[in-house]
Parts: structure tokens; C-alpha cells; sequence
């Protein structure tokens, strides 16, 4: 091995040991990530690795709002590498997932060295870079977004991979760096994005510069990485733009989006790591986001506003980075003005260039906060600083005393600007020790670049690898190092683990728990019982009318009110068409159990003595039984019309029994009256599995199943074996028209067809059906039968007399069924007789 190899090969050991050293508190389990790592991720992951070993399909979850579409959700974890977690344990414990995250970190840093080592820069730099990219800004600081983690560490790679596809034009490379990027954007959230604007700027800068020979000599690797890149993500985005345009959230408002902007004072952060008190858990944190002598309406977290990459690298960046115009450098100037885009983006609305980008630049509209750029902040800066590193390691005869004077001129300008600042709000005894030990880490930068430029022997690749890793690594260590955002005692999350003694939770799974074929699959809501309980049921396997994600059906939250999570008892919105527990709705969910805090009644006070039963006093609060809850499953024998989004307005119901009749937004398959009809039936739910839900009816009348499930477009549905079509039901559910008799109705998940069908709906709606002959006149007491030309079936108009007892609007008779042919064939002889 040459001494350049030996180079790379100390400084991939080097950072190694670093990372173990930087990690340890995390790996040896003494420690947590906390919040959305375990609230949501940590759930994911469980949920995941339970549905897989359990030999079932994860692309639907029935534990969280009433179903939701798994497959298609950005952060469920399934494409990406969380899947070989869950494939290698039934339950990944805390420790193994914290592992698995700081994972990425290592393979993100190795990316780099390789980067720089296809560069033939210092080693030093590129150990240097590897350190801040791993363990500094937002990569250190919101660790607990584990999917932004991953969509940075597929940046990295992806990053490397392109820049070697350009420098040597290879075609593997442009192969590999696609798949790269596309596991980023399988992700799509706003590192995704913005890392992909960096891959773009790359390749533009390489075309730029050197003309059309480079043009031409990267056209097939080129190529080759977006056939590449488009294989992985086409179906996957599909399933989540789908997905999303059904969602509270299928595009973000410039106003809401610049709540999440970083204030201009969170700059200081990368001089001063901890001049706020994000990491001294002794001191309330004053910075811009949670003082209210600052601007009220951002919404940043204390973590989310850090970019604190070191000394050393600031230092660096400045002088000479600046001082000599390093960074403007034909080989990093492009990253030069990504870093400055990325600056801009994040201060948002502190600019007017983020308002420009919203209008333009694809892909802005969907993300909330301008701040995730702190992210690439940290990526470019920790890239840039590398390369100034390797330039003045390898300068010969130059002396950088004037750039250090310069350098540590501008530290203390800011130091001062520091102090002024906490002086004047009130909180100068916090600030004045985090800025000093500021001070201190820089004058202990410029003493190692001095003794780096001086050194010039033999061994002085391995002491400026040493030196470095001890000086940044410690420096980064302290600075960045465990807090009360990035490390918690596990304890504190002991609800999310499948073999929790929780009190609440053992109740709960105990109510739940039916016996086989039973048509009853009750729900439970766990009201505000803290951050960590909302997505507790995908652990512990039972559902919650509620959840923890910013994705959430439209649908199901207008009627039902849901926010992000319910941390909080306070977080209960109620709804015109949910005002109550005691409500039809909670009662159609299926919504048997309520755990709760505080005493129910100081959250729903329109309850009255008697609508709920108070079962049990835990540890955690007081569950309670809401005794007309309906089963998950069951048979009624008649139907009636209804406006859903007029009742989700006005919250008024027809007055009609649910067991008795479903209310349906149109005409069913097959004809039958309208109105109510008691139907004795016998029910059972046979199966009922993620994507597979089985029910046994005998029925002595045709009449409706109905699967109190939310309604979604890609299920579908069979009435023994035949395809039929799935109505939607009482606002949010499933019906299935069935004809008398014994029967099996299967539903089904089926994404990829159901999106297909939706894309082609979408693309090509189906123009209504014209050619039908006029209706004739309606008999005011009896239901009129229209013949619809060509089709095995009939059709039954709804008679006005019925409508008006009803309170219902009229109908247009003669409406087209969608799957009428099918259904015949179903009904069969019965219809008709």
C-alpha cells in the first residue's frame, strides 16, 4: 500500500474510533434518541418488524386513525434500509434502532473520505470533513428525525458516487449514484430535496466549466443514474403523492411555511454552540423561537435552530478559507454557492428569496420549514472546511499568521455581538460561559493550525490525523455532544416497547382481546396521555382512533379532528360530526375505550352522567367504556341516502337506526328500497389482517356489510370470490351489497392496481353517462325500477315519499352504478325474483 492509501486507510480508522467514542452513550443503551425517534419512528420500525414476522404485509395500518395507507407513507420506513432491521427482529429494541441511526452517520462519513480520497486531497481534510458531516449542525441535532437522518446519509453517498461519475465519466458510478439518490428521494422530505438540488448544481457546474466535452463524456453515466434513480422511486412517489393529495397537508402556505424560518441570530450558534442554553439543561433556553421578546409566530424547536460545526471548521472557513479566496476555488466553488443557497433558504422569510423559491422552485410548496437546510448547512460547510484544510497542508512556503490574526478578529467581533445581545435580553449571566468556552475551542483551532503548518516531518500526515480527530472530535463531543434533544434514559419510553408492564396498556390489550370469529375489533383513544402513547397501539397491536403523523387522511381528520398528535388532553379537538364521545360517530368507530389523565368530563364536557363507564384507575389515569360502541363488522338490511360533506359541516345525522340501514353518498349496485330493514344475521370476522380483512355473513335478506374501516380507494372487494364494489359508507366506512344466504366477503389492499386506477381516473375522468333513457314519472308511494340499456341489472330510484320522512334531498333517478355488472352476477337469481 502506497503512503496516499495508508493516508485514507489511517483516516477511515481514525474516525471509526471517533464514532464509537462520539456514539457510545447511545450504543451502550445508557441513553435513548428521544422524541419523534421513538414516538414515531421507533413505532415504525416495531410495527414493521411485527407485520413481516408475522407473515403479513405492512403496506396498511389499522392501529393508527382508522386505518391509513402504510404503503405510502413517506415515514413508515419500508424502502429503506429500517426493512433489513425489522427483517433481522421480531421486536428491534431501543438500542438497536439508536444503533441502526447512528449507522448512517459512519457510512455518511466514509462517503466523504472517499470523496476526498478521489480527489487526491489530504487526508486530514477529508478526516476532518467526515467528523462535521457526521456530528455537526442539524446532523447531530436532530438526530431524532430519523428519516431526515437517512435522506443525509444517502446524500453523502450519492454525493460521492456523482462527482466520481463526472470526474471519470465511468458508468458504474452513474448507476450507483442513481440508486443512491433515489433511496434520498424515496424519502421525500425537504433534505431529499434540497440534497437533490445539490446533485443537480454539481452535475450543471461540471457541464459548465468544462464545456461539451464534459457534456458529452458524462451523457451515458448520466443517463444511466436517472434510469437508475427513476427505477427506485416511480411507484413509491406515486403511492405518496397519491397519498398526500388525500391528506390535511398536500401543500403548505408560504405564512405557515415561514414559521419554521431560522431567525438571523441563530447564525451566532456557529460560533457559539450553546449560546442559548439549548444544551444546559440549567438554563431556560431565550433564544429567537421560545422567548417571547422575541418574534411570537416561529415554530422552531430549541435543537432545530443549532448549526454548530466547530471551531476548527469555522476558523477554516474564514481564514483563509475567505482571507485567500479558497473557496472561490474552481473545485469547490459551486459547493461554495450551494452553501450560500442554503444559508438564504434557511433564513426564509428573513429574505426575499425564499418567497421567490416558493413560486418557482418545484418541490418548495411541500415542506414547512425553511430550517431543514441547516442540514446541507452542515454537509457543505463540513465539505468546504475539509478542502481548505488540505490546501493548507499541502501549501508550501506560505505563512497564515495575517489570515489567523484576521480570523480570530472576526471570532471576537461575534463574541462581542454575542454578549450585547444577551445583555439586552436580560441574560447575560447565561451567555457569558458558553462564550468563553467558545473562545477557548478557538484558540485551540489556531494553535493546531500552527502546529500543523509548522510540523513538516515524516510522521506528520499521522500527528495532523491525530491531532485533528482529538481537537474536532472532543470539540464537537462537547459542543454537540449527548442533551436533553438527542439522548433521554430509555425509561422514560417504556410504553413503546412490546414488553412493557405498563399499566394502561395491559388493561387495554386485555379489553381488546376477542375471541375467534367475533365481529367485534374495538377501538381505544388514549387522550393526551403524553408524546410517547400516540402510535402505542402499532407496537402493542390495537387500534387508536387517533395517532402520531403529519400525514393524515383529510377525510377521516375532518370528521373525526386530529392534529399531528395528542400529547396533550388539550390536543382534543372535537368536530360538528365527533362532538362528543357520546356521539354516533365515536360509536360507528368502533371507540370502546378512552384512556385518560384527567377525569373525562374536564375534557368533554358535554357529557352527562352514565354516557361513559369509568373501568379502572391505573398508574397513568382512568379508562373508560363507552357501552354503545358498535362492533367492527356488521349486517344491516337497508340503505339511505346522504350528503357526507354536507354532515361533516352541519354534524346532523339522519335519523335513522345504524343497525338497521347505512347511509350511502350513492346509488347501490343492485337495487333495493331505501330505508330501514331489520335483518336478523349472523356475522363473523374470520380474518382480519393488515391488508386482508375475511367476514362470514348468513343472512336471510340481501342487505349491506359494512367494516367499520376508513374508506380508501385501493381496497378492494369480493362477495365469494367475485369482484364487487366497496361503497362508501356513513361517511368514512366500507359496504358491501350482498344477496341472501351464506357468504365470505374479502377486502383486500391492493396499492399498486387501486393507484394505477386512481392515476387513470385522475388523468382520464369518466364523462357521466348520457344515453340513458328518461325516468318515468315517480309514483309517490312506490320506488321506481329503471332498465339501464346493455347492463345485467337494475336500478332503483329512490321514492321521494321515503326521501321526505327521511329529511333527505332529492335524487337523480336512474343513476349509473360503477360495478352494477359484478354485483348482478353476485345477487344473481335473487334480484331477479
Amino acid at each position: 500500500m502506497n503512503a496516499r492509501g495508508a493516508g485514507y486507510l489511517l483516516a477511515a480508522i481514525a474516525f471509526v474510533v471517533a464514532w464509537v467514542v462520539l456514539c457510545w452513550p447511545w450504543l451502550s443503551g445508557s441513553v435513548t434518541i428521544p422524541f419523534d425517534a421513538k414516538a414515531h419512528f421507533q413505532a415504525q420500525v416495531e410495527f414493521l418488524a411485527r407485520a413481516l414476522h408475522s407473515g403479513q404485509s405492512p403496506f396498511w395500518n389499522h392501529n393508527v386513525f382508522a386505518g391509513s395507507p402504510q404503503v405510502a407513507d413517506p415515514q413508515s420506513l419500508i424502502f429503506s434500509p429500517a426493512i433489513i432491521l425489522a427483517l433481522l427482529s421480531p421486536a428491534p429494541g431501543f438500542r438497536m434502532v439508536d444503533a441502526f441511526v447512528l449507522l448512517h452517520l459512519l457510512v455518511a462519513g466514509f462517503a466523504v473520505i472517499m470523496f476526498f480520497r478521489d480527489r487526491g486531497w489530504h487526508p486530514a481534510g477529508g478526516l476532518m470533513a467526515a467528523l462535521v458531516f457526521a456530528f455537526g449542525a442539524s446532523a447531530s441535532w436532530r438526530i431524532q428525525h430519523i428519516g431526515q437522518i437517512e435522506s443525509l446519509a444517502f446524500f453523502a453517498i450519492a454525493f460521492w458516487l456523482t462527482a466520481r461519475m463526472l470526474q471519470r465519466g465511468s458508468a458504474w458510478a452513474g448507476v450507483f449514484a442513481g440508486l443512491a439518490a433515489g433511496l434520498m428521494v424515496l424519502k421525500p422530505d425537504q433534505v431529499a430535496m434540497l440534497g437533490g438540488y445539490v446533485l443537480i448544481g454539481m452535475v450543471l457546474a461540471h457541464w459548465i466549466s468544462g464545456g461539451w466535452p464534459s457534456v458529452r463524456a458524462s451523457l451515458v453515466p448520466a443517463a444511466l443514474a436517472s434510469a437508475a434513480g427513476l427505477a427506485v422511486i416511480t411507484v413509491p412517489l406515486l403511492w405518496t403523492w397519491l397519498f398526500a393529495e388525500a391528506t390535511t397537508r398536500p401543500e403548505i402556505g408560504l405564512g405557515v411555511a415561514t414559521t419554521g424560518s431560522l431567525h438571523p441570530a441563530s447564525l451566532l450558534t456557529a460560533f457559539v454552540g450553546d449560546l442559548f442554553g439549548a444544551k444546559n439543561p440549567n438554563v431556560t433556553f431565550w433564544g429567537p423561537y421560545l422567548n417571547p421578546n422575541w418574534v411570537k409566530d416561529l415554530t422552531l424547536s430549541q435543537n432545530m435552530a443549532q448549526i454548530y460545526m466547530g471551531a476548527l471548521p469555522m476558523l477554516l472557513l474564514i481564514a483563509p478559507g475567505l482571507t485567500r479566496g479558497w473557496l472561490w476555488d474552481k473545485a469547490v466553488r459551486p459547493l461554495t454557492l450551494l452553501l450560500l443557497f442554503m444559508v438564504l433558504y434557511a433564513l426564509g422569510r428573513y429574505t426575499p428569496v425564499f418567497q421567490v423559491l416558493y413560486d418557482y422552485l418545484p418541490g418548495v410548496k411541500m415542506f414547512r420549514r425553511p430550517a431543514d437546510a441547516t442540514f446541507l448547512i452542515g454537509a457543505l460547510g463540513a465539505i468546504l472546511s475539509g478542502y481548505v484544510l488540505h490546501r493548507m497542508l499541502t501549501a508550501e512556503g506560505i505563512s497564515f499568521r495575517r489570515d489567523l490574526l484576521i480570523g480570530g478578529a472576526i471570532v471576537l467581533a461575534v463574541a462581542l455581538v454575542a454578549m450585547l445581545l444577551s445583555r439586552s435580553e436580560g441574560h447575560l449571566g447565561d451567555a457569558w460561559a458558553p462564550v468563553l468556552a467558545a473562545l477557548g475551542w478557538f484558540g485551540a483551532a489556531v494553535a493546531l493550525l500552527v502546529v500543523l503548518q509548522r510540523w513538516r516531518g515524516a510522521l506528520a500526515p499521522v500527528a495532523a490525523m491525530v491531532l485533528v480527530t482529538g481537537v474536532v472530535a472532543s470539540d464537537l463531543g462537547v459542543n454537540n455532544g449527548p442533551n436533553e434533544s438527542t439522548a433521554l434514559p430509555p425509561q422514560l419510553y417504556d410504553v413503546l416497547r412490546p414488553t412493557t408492564h405498563n399499566q394502561t396498556i395491559a388493561l387495554l390489550k386485555q379489553l381488546t382481546a376477542q375471541p375467534a370469529g367475533s365481529p367485534r375489533r374495538d377501538r381505544v383513544e388514549l387522550l393526551g396521555m403524553g408524546f410517547e402513547w400516540p402510535n402505542a397501539g402499532m407496537v402493542h397491536g390495537f387500534d387508536h382512533t387517533l395517532g402520531y403523523n403529519p400525514l393524515r387522511l383529510e377525510d377521516f381528520s375532518e370528521a373525526v379532528g386530529t392534529g399531528d398528535g395528542i400529547a396533550n388532553p388539550g390536543d382534543r379537538k372535537f368536530t360538528p360530526l365527533f362532538p362528543s364521545y357520546n356521539s354516533r360517530l365515536a360509536n360507528l368507530l368502533g371507540l370502546r375505550y378512552i384512556a385518560s389523565p384527567v377525569p373525562i368530563e374536564q375534557v368533554d364536557r358535554t357529557l352527562k352522567p352514565g354516557d361513559l363507564t369509568l373501568l379502572a384507575r391505573t398508574k397513568q389515569g382512568y379508562v373508560y367504556e363507552n357501552p354503545n360502541a358498535l362492533p367492527r363488522v356488521q349486517f344491516v338490511g337497508g340503505w339511505a341516502f346522504a350528503d357526507f360533506e354536507s354532515m361533516k359541516l352541519s354534524g346532523r345525522w339522519p335519523d335513522i337506526d345504524p343497525q338497521q340501514a347505512v347511509l350511502l353518498d350513492a346509488e347501490p349496485p343492485v337495487a333495493a328500497p331505501e330505508g330501514p330493514a331489520a335483518v336478523q344475521a349472523e356475522v363473523k370476522l374470520t380474518k382480519y389482517r393488515n391488508t386482508e380483512v375475511e367476514v362470514e355473513v348468513t343472512t336471510p335478506a340481501a342487505g349491506f356489510v359494512v367494516l367499520n374501516d376508513v374508506w380508501h380507494p385501493w381496497w378492494r372487494a369480493q362477495v365469494d370470490g367475485v369482484d364487487t364494489e366497496i361503497l362508501k359508507a356513513n361517511v368514512l366506512f366500507r359496504a358491501v351489497q350482498v344477496p341472501a344466504g351464506t357468504h365470505k366477503v374479502t377486502f383486500s389492499f391492493q396499492p399498486l392496481s387501486g393507484a394505477i386506477a386512481e392515476l387513470r381516473a385522475r388523468i382520464s375522468p369518466q364523462e357521466p353517462e348520457d344515453n340513458l333513457p328518461p325516468p318515468p314519472p315517480y309514483d309517490p308511494d312506490e320506488p321506481q325500477i329503471v332498465a339501464a340499456p346493455g347492463a345485467d341489472r337494475i336500478l332503483a330510484g329512490p321514492s321521494p315519499a321515503v326521501r321526505d320522512s327521511l329529511g333527505l334531498g332529492a335524487t337523480q333517478p336512474g343513476a349509473a352504478s360503477r360495478n352494477g355488472t359484478a354485483s348482478a352476477r353476485i345477487f344473481g337469481e335473487t334480484e331477479a325474483h
